[in-house]
């Protein structure tokens, strides 16, 4: 096998923080970074070799103007399947025999994971909120659950069950009554038995056999045969996420998840086959960011040797490996302060602390959409069994997004209620801020109710004159 080629970065070189910048923007949404695969796609479908952000544009406007018909003449065109209307819907018969059909033992794990999740996203609701001064004002915040949301699940490299549950469960411990699911028409996708099994175990009546930037316009702007959705949840490809953000204003969306990343943040404590697996594991994803960051030197060496070692072992050795020399990094600090700099930079997915005090070490960090503590909690628990969404913002995104959770499938409202002594007491201030503004009739407003001698409220009619201004009965 060859001798794996991953490259070395020395924070205290003078180049050291470009090279690190260019580490965390390497799936940005507008880094453009495609296959030659998507790039012959791309050339075939549109006559040119359209950025990935043009052909994502051109994609959605044209299923916003043209509906059912674009959505499937783009599943022909990208994912080689030709579905008529009736097709695009997979029926309830579907999923029904596709639960009968599989291992009892994966139905008890989804249902263990469903459990832990549930458990789990429901400690994190929060409950409306009331701030009252007697006779004077009542403030409140009212939570309320989007009425429907639609979910897609990716279905490139592999097929995705632990997506379905963790964008699907926190949705419905919301109270969203509606969940959408979108799912590419392959045997990773809308055709995979587990992945149908997951859908009829959850209560899912809506999956639909659509994929790519085509799936995300076809929620959000509607066609036919599928209503429009308020929210769209879930990780993708990079066309996927330029999609999201291109229909966002439209609809809600969680955050920009795109390709999976992690960076292992160890000292001279960190076992190497443990970090070496965890990179691996990411980066098996293909793509996937993978980086170490340490500021003990001997670790690099082991861990660069540890990788050679277990990629020899492993199924997807080759996806990883072009995925560990493509975009992963081994990188030396100084010393522990600028390793906690170099990741709070990196804004990483997932960041697992390997270090000989994991929690001394969280103080240092403020940008990370995950993080996972000590040598016995690999990021594998996060994304399918510990309770957190896996979905969670990539490409540098961390520094000001958060993961899914719960209440970001809920609205939030503010209820305000002043009386008449109330509204005197501030009245002054109001008027005063309003007219530095220019804005008179807001003052104007205030004034009015604020003044004692303002006009009296109507008296209520009385019973027997307001019945017999109703019409008549017939």
């Amino acid at each position: 096998m060859p001798s794996l080629k991953l490259r070395r970065i020395d924070l205290t070189t003078s180049n050291a923080a470009a090279q690190i910048i260019k580490l965390r923007d390497q799936f940005r949404t507008d880094a453009e970074v495609v296959s030659a695969a998507s790039k012959k796609k791309t050339q075939a479908v549109f006559g040119e070799p359209l950025p990935p952000g043009r052909a994502v544009e051109r994609i959605c406007s044209e299923v916003r103007d043209k509906g059912l018909s674009a959505v499937l003449n783009y599943t022909e065109l990208f994912d080689g399947v030709k579905l008529k209307p009736d097709q695009i819907r997979v029926s309830a018969q579907e999923m029904a025999a596709a639960h009968a059909a599989v291992e009892p033992q994966f139905l008890e794990v989804i249902r263990q994971v469903r459990d832990n999740i549930v458990l789990f996203q429901s400690g994190l609701l929060h409950s409306d909120v009331e701030m009252r001064k007697p006779l004077k004002h009542d403030l409140q915040v009212r939570y309320r659950p989007l009425k429907r949301v639609g979910v897609y699940c990716p279905g490139g490299a592999a097929a995705y069950p632990s997506t379905l549950l963790m964008t699907v469960c926190p949705a419905q411990v919301a109270g969203v009554q509606e969940v959408v699911v979108c799912m590419p028409p392959n045997d990773r996708g809308a055709y995979n038995r587990e992945m149908l099994a997951t859908c009829h175990e959850l209560g899912i009546s809506e999956v639909y056999r659509f994929g790519g930037a085509q799936a995300i316009a076809a929620m959000a702007y509607g066609v036919e045969g599928l209503k429009p959705v308020d929210m769209i949840v879930g990780p993708g490809n990079q066309y996927v996420a330029l999609a999201k953000k291109y229909v966002f204003g439209q609809v809600a969306i969680d955050c920009l998840a795109g390709p999976s990343e992690i960076v292992v943040l160890a000292d001279d404590s960190a076992h190497p086959d443990y970090v070496a697996l965890d990179l691996i594991a990411q980066a098996e994803h293909s793509p996937g960011v993978a980086i170490l960051v340490t500021w003990y030197e001997p670790l690099i060496d082991e861990v660069h040797n540890a990788l050679q070692k277990r990629l020899a072992k492993l199924t997807r050795a080759d996806l990883a490996r072009d995925s560990l020399e493509r975009y992963g990094a081994l990188v030396l600090a100084p010393n522990k302060a600028a390793a906690a700099d170099c990741v709070n930079t990196l804004a990483p997915e997932h960041l697992h602390i390997q270090t000989r005090d994991p929690d001394a070490t969280l103080e240092d960090i403020d940008s990370a959409g995950a993080v996972f503590l000590g040598p016995f909690t690999p990021v594998a628990i996060g994304d399918y069994l510990a309770g957190p969404s896996h979905v969670l913002p990539t490409g540098g995104t961390a520094r000001f997004a958060s993961g899914l959770n719960a209440n970001d499938f809920r609205k939030r409202t503010s209820i305000i209620r002043f009386t008449r002594k109330g509204l005197q007491e501030i009245a002054d201030d109001v008027i005063y801020i309003s007219n530095k503004e220019g804005l008179t009739g807001h003052a104007a407003s205030v004034e009015l109710r604020a003044n004692d001698n303002g006009p009296a409220a109507r008296p209520k009619p009385k019973p027997d004159k307001l019945a017999s201004s109703l019409p008549a009965k017939k």
